[in-house]
């Protein structure tokens, strides 16, 4: 009677026992753990974090950072970390949280435009990912990959089209530019190549011209008429005498760094560069800027007309005057310059 007695006990104390660790284990993976008052947190979690660096993010979201620990290591979440951009949702338990942390990856909007050079895109992109700039600009101007992509050092940056991009946030610099390449080959289209082929120009040599036509006007209604002057002129064999090549070829001289030219002058329309379209006919050897998507479909839709010249036009600025003869050209580009004149700029 004594031994039932006993073993009746220890009996009471087992489910006791187990009670309070179901409790605990119940509490530790389905109570809620959040300690915020908006709707949602996101954490970042880089290729090379561990579970501490996890950890560290947590630990002020969360009510009990010790009870997260526990469930973390049974679940083993602490040696199979997984880089991304996760989103905790107020009133999440622990069980959600490691769940939403190791497979809810979510997607960032990444976006660009007006990027001048490759180290401008490359510090663009790395304020949004979580690779740097320095990594970044090595995947694009990697001469393995542009060789294999068709692409060379002054080409490089037509691969890369002013837009925004679902990706995620982990993505590293290889799979970035790859990606860039994908949707370059989706802009271009067999519609696309068929109006670049009809004016017999390559891909590269549109995006060129686009580079121009993008940094000539920025209104969307006038740049098609802008491209059909270029095209004119390249027809006719007359050199393109675009003043933002010339910008462009100044500003890779020291004595232009960190300087804006507002006034193109002739010791400019000096510089010898096969970027200086005043000297050498033809396209340049590559683009001048990232041109916006308007200005590369208005180069392959460019407007048909019989202008050579234009102006910018003091009364409207940003825009325009057109001529077809030289001696109306001279009347425009005089009443600019005595626009610029009047405004103080000089150089």
């Amino acid at each position: 009677m004594y031994i039932k007695k006993i073993l009746w006990a220890i009996a009471l104390i087992g489910l006791v026992i187990a009670g309070f660790i179901a409790n605990y284990i119940y509490g530790a993976m389905f109570s809620s753990n959040t300690a915020f008052e908006e709707d949602y947190k996101y954490i970042f979690i880089s290729n090379e974090a561990n579970y501490n660096d996890v950890r560290l993010q947590l630990e002020p979201l969360l009510e009990d950072i010790s009870d997260f620990d526990a469930l973390a290591k049974q679940k083993k979440y602490v040696s199979n970390v997984r880089p991304g951009k996760y989103k905790i949702t107020k009133g999440m338990n622990n069980n959600d949280i490691i769940n939403s942390i190791r497979s809810g990856n979510v997607p960032v909007k990444l976006a660009f435009n007006n990027q001048n050079s490759l180290e401008s895109l490359a510090g663009r992109v790395a304020i949004q990912i979580d690779a740097d700039s320095i990594a970044l600009l090595e995947a694009m101007t990697d001469s393995e990959f542009l060789s294999k992509k068709g692409f060379n050092k002054a080409t490089a940056l037509g691969m890369y089209l002013p837009n925004s991009y679902e990706l995620f946030w982990n993505t590293t610099p290889k799979v970035f530019v790859e990606r860039m390449h994908k949707e370059y080959n989706r802009f271009w289209n067999a519609g696309r190549l068929a109006k670049a082929k009809a004016l017999n120009y390559s891909p590269d040599q549109v995006m060129a011209l686009a580079s121009i036509v993008y940094e000539e006007s920025k209104q969307k209604t006038e740049q098609p008429r802008v491209a059909g002057v270029y095209i004119n002129r390249l027809k006719r064999r007359i050199p393109l005498q675009a003043d933002p090549t010339i910008k462009f070829a100044a500003y890779q001289l020291p004595q232009y760094k960190n300087t804006i030219i507002r006034r193109v002058l002739n010791v400019h329309k000096d510089i010898d560069s096969p970027y200086n379209t005043y000297k050498n006919a033809g396209l340049p050897p590559g683009l001048i800027t990232m041109p916006d998507l308007s200005a590369i479909d208005a180069v392959l839709n460019y407007e048909k007309h019989q202008y050579i010249y234009f102006a910018a036009d003091p009364k409207r600025i940003g825009f325009h005057r057109f001529a077809k003869t030289l001696s109306q050209h001279n009347i425009n580009a005089r009443n600019y310059h005595r626009y610029l004149d009047q405004q103080g700029i000089r150089k």
